[in-house]
């Protein structure tokens, strides 16, 4: 049922935990954050990697409940992979090194539903900007449906980003 949805031109719908979340486009403090953090990829990592802003996966669903069908504000994988070439709009997320949400209208959704989901799907790393805190916090080691480790910085300080990336992500634009 999910999938035969259909949303207003400019929002985009997701299934997360039982719970169909629609949102409008994000404001430019957002898009600010995300793109600063996409450019540091770009030129810093370790790794060359590619950036999706738009693209749909396909996660398990928790203990009693349907699927998920989550849109990350980026979904990080390695160029070599050549995971979104190719891939249906709905992707499994096998593959995927990071997750990036930056809080919006529903912040508890990024920093507690998604997360959950995330891990379920065995993501290795999901980095949330979380502007109503301006921390910026990397959950890593994914168990069950949570992450058994993380990292949390202020925005201003920076934050080490693990191997394949290999390199400090500089905060202090984020504020």
């Amino acid at each position: 049922m999910f999938l035969d949805l259909i949303t207003p031109e400019g929002l985009r719908a997701e299934l997360i935990e039982g719970e169909v979340i629609v949102s409008s486009p994000p404001d430019g403090h957002h898009e600010h954050c995300l793109s600063r953090f996409l450019c540091q990829v770009a030129r810093e990592s370790a790794t060359d990697m590619l950036a999706s802003g738009s693209k749909g996966l396909l996660l398990p669903g928790g203990e009693h409940r349907p699927r998920n069908y989550a849109i990350p504000d980026a979904t990080i994988v390695p160029l070599e992979r050549r995971l979104f070439r190719g891939g249906p709009p709905w992707m499994d997320p096998a593959g995927v090194t990071m997750v990036v949400e930056v809080t919006s209208s529903k912040p508890l959704q990024d920093r507690i539903a998604k997360r959950h989901c995330y891990a379920l799907a065995g993501i290795p790393l999901y980095l949330l900007i979380d502007r109503d805190e301006s921390r910026i916090t990397l959950f890593s080691t994914p168990e069950g449906d949570d992450y058994t480790e993380s990292q949390s910085v202020a925005f201003g300080k920076p934050l080490p980003l693990p191997e394949p990336f290999a390199f400090e992500l500089r905060t202090d634009d984020f504020l």
